[in-house]
């Protein structure tokens, strides 16, 4: 079928509309009509290969829309339903065996090779192949090819134009600390940097029941907006004391729990500086491969930890729609980290987004 898509057509160039040819699905494959997609910081890392992945491509993997078409073997979803799409993997090696599809052992090669794992691509055009399958669905464009494994259906009533960004960066920072970290009511928090996958983090904590909840980050918006979701405190990562000022929250212990989402050697130090005795940080930051950080030995001996987290730890079919369900009831507010352009205007929403004009941008398609 003929779609458009915004073609990322080398490194570091702007996205440029064109028009392509998508494969038709295979038997566990399903073609979605986007309604929304929203764009993460991994896809301009990718365009500026930062982390590798061939071009041309079609980026975007945090789409939502509607199936039109689904192959033979689809049981789980079908024509009309409204979808959001996610992550891909494998479903067979040990780690999806056991339940943890984000942790894959094929996961780069599902959701970074730009082709199926035959090899074969599935966006076409006069000039040659396209390369697709970004995340198993490659979102930047009016349809969409994704498999059964990362495609999960939500109720028909939730704004599906919000809803893309679940599928990895909300679902990243609110699992991180549903999933991963598990706060206990009453417990201490602090979230360093108040980007997207930050702010969720925040929300999610708030759900949890913690009763310190400090949000860390350079941008004032931010901290601000941090506040107005349920933020108790915030506080300016430029501040040489920010670790000082986070023990006294805490009476001078530390926080149970701290999460870096920045990926700054630095400032995962400070995060697990800040733990009280027997605290966990949690690191969801992505950074370059290579990058090494500097901690306290002696201070990982009194039952401090540090756990990396990918994708929030999430069964995205368990964890994408209780989102939904907590946005339903006014628990989750997410439309407060949105904004949304139109999908031809994607250059301006990724420069909005670059000068921290905005938190997270949602293409929306007519």
């Amino acid at each position: 079928m003929r779609m458009t898509a915004a073609v990322t057509e080398s490194k570091g160039a702007a996205f440029t509309l064109a028009e392509l040819e998508l494969d038709e699905p295979r038997r566990n494959e399903v073609i979605v009509r986007l309604v929304g997609s929203g764009v993460c910081h991994t896809d301009l890392a990718v365009r500026d290969q930062r982390r590798p992945v061939p071009l041309p491509a079609v980026l975007g993997h945090e789409g939502a829309g509607i199936v039109e078409t689904v192959g033979a073997d689809v049981t789980s979803v079908s024509a009309g339903d409204h979808v959001v799409l996610t992550f891909s993997s494998c479903g067979t090696c040990r780690m999806c065996i056991r339940g943890r599809s984000a942790y894959c052992d094929h996961f780069v090669a599902c959701n970074f090779a730009g082709g199926r794992a035959d090899g074969s691509t599935t966006l076409h055009r006069e000039a040659g192949d396209v390369h697709g399958v970004f995340f198993g669905q490659s979102a930047f464009a009016t349809h969409a090819l994704a498999t059964e494994r990362n495609i999960v259906k939500v109720a028909p009533e939730a704004p599906l134009e919000l809803l893309g960004p679940l599928g990895c960066g909300v679902q990243t920072g609110a699992g991180a600390v549903l999933n991963a970290l598990r706060p206990p009511a009453g417990s201490s928090i602090a979230v360093f940097g108040a980007g997207s996958v930050g702010l969720s983090a925040v929300m999610a904590a708030i759900v949890a029941g913690c009763t310190t909840i400090v949000a860390v980050d350079l941008n004032e918006q931010r901290l601000e907006l941090a506040r107005e979701l349920g933020a108790t405190h915030v506080i300016n990562g430029a501040d040489d004391e920010a670790v000082d000022r986070l023990r006294r929250l805490t009476g001078g212990a530390g926080l149970d729990y701290t999460l870096d989402t920045t990926g700054v050697p630095h400032v995962l130090r400070r995060a697990v500086s800040a733990l009280n005795r027997g605290g966990t940080c949690g690191l969801v930051g992505s950074s370059a491969p290579g990058t090494e950080v500097t901690l306290d030995m002696p201070s990982l001996l009194f039952g401090r930890t540090v756990r990396g987290i990918i994708e929030g730890d999430s069964v995205p079919q368990l964890v994408i729609p209780a989102l939904v369900d907590l946005h339903r009831q006014g628990r989750f507010p997410l439309d407060k980290l949105i904004t949304t352009y139109p999908f031809e205007d994607i250059n301006r929403a990724v420069e909005d987004a670059e000068n921290g004009l905005i938190v997270k941008p949602v293409l929306t398609y007519a």
